[in-house]
């Protein structure tokens, strides 16, 4: 079935305060996991909408400034404690990774998901903060299994939140039984399903309902699961400024594979399925994946930077007009950039 719909991502927006190893100050970043990864599908010409809330406070200016400027069509949902959510995001500058405290507020009083979605994405806080993730939770549910629509969901599991293993366990297994596409990292299962090979695990997501399962590696790449194949797909050889933000564009890329444009320019909601078609949706992930780390911050790519990394991979494989050129159709749209065309109209609405 094919759509002329646009992609809904549903989750907070935060300001990071970055500390990075060794310095004195810490770095006020307004960005949040849906923002960046509804950011990234714009920045790769896909339509789409954010729906987030933010507090009337000093963080919530920024949050509203940092939004406003990004061309995004943003429906700010009325949050009940007027709080914005701050995360405190240590960095160490040898590896580039970082972890999390949070001041978690995530209480929208109301999630109205436009009419036209064809496809839901949420997860990271605001699937297991309360008491907005319930409401997320039936959002996903009233969309799920409608003709022409899917549901996808980065768990992005964050102890820091929610460090009740139990507790964020059957909340990520919720989401996952109203999900079509579930993505987790090694961290993740690890943290959920101690003990555990984190392939096992995947497989068990995918037990409850998705059609796709995918489990990120860091340096080490993707791998996607069916009912019917497991498809590992290796990440290229990167320098690492930090890796804020590299699972968000990962999903960025993935969701415009799978909402991409079919014959005509009409974009259709199809999800990979065949070992080839899941191959090509991870290798275009993995690729803006690693050009996210290259870079501070969460700075996921531009549609041209992701055409040339899946060109240069193309032609390392030797199949430079095969993989490469295909999967660049599936990021491709009418936007480059992220204050371009390629979404719903821009702009800050208040519901």
């Amino acid at each position: 079935m094919t759509t002329t719909g646009r992609i809904t991502v549903v989750g907070e927006s935060l300001v990071d305060l970055v500390w990075r190893t060794g310095a004195g100050t810490v770095t006020p970043h307004p960005g949040g996991s849906p923002a960046n990864v509804a950011i990234g599908l714009r920045r790769l010409g896909v339509p789409v909408s954010l729906i987030t809330a933010w507090g009337d406070d000093a963080p919530g200016a920024l949050v509203a400034e940092y939004l406003a400027g990004t061309g995004l069509d943003v429906l700010r949902a009325p949050a009940g404690s007027g709080r914005t959510m701050v995360a405190l995001a240590y960095v160490d500058d040898a590896t580039g990774s970082a972890r999390y405290d949070f001041l978690a507020s995530w209480d929208p009083r109301l999630l109205e998901v436009p009419e036209d979605t064809a496809l839901l994405h949420t997860g990271s806080l605001a699937a297991v903060v309360e008491p907005g993730a319930g409401r997320v939770l039936d959002a996903c549910r009233r969309l799920h299994g409608r003709p022409g629509t899917a549901v996808a969901v980065d768990l992005n599991v964050r102890p820091a939140v929610q460090p009740d293993r139990d507790a964020y366990r059957a909340a990520a297994e919720r989401f996952a039984g109203a999900a079509d596409v579930v993505k987790a990292s090694e961290e993740d299962l690890a943290w959920l399903y101690p003990g555990q090979d984190p392939a096992r695990s995947a497989r068990s997501l995918l037990a409850l309902g998705p059609r796709l399962a995918v489990l990120t590696r860091g340096e080490r790449g993707a791998t996607g699961f069916t009912a019917g194949a497991q498809v590992p797909v290796p990440a290229p050889p990167t320098a690492v400024a930090d890796t804020i933000g590299a699972g968000d564009a990962f999903q960025s890329a993935l969701l415009a594979a799978v909402f991409a444009p079919g014959p005509g320019g009409v974009r259709t909601v199809r999800i990979p399925a065949a070992p080839q078609e899941v191959a090509q949706a991870l290798r275009q992930a993995v690729a803006a994946g690693a050009l996210a780390t290259t870079r501070p911050g969460a700075q996921p790519p531009h549609l041209r930077e992701l055409r040339d990394a899946l060109a240069g991979d193309g032609a390392e494989r030797g199949n430079g007009s095969g993989t490469g050129a295909g999967t660049e159709g599936a990021a491709a749209g009418t936007g480059t950039h992220a204050s371009g065309q390629g979404g719903a109209q821009g702009g800050v609405k208040e519901a």
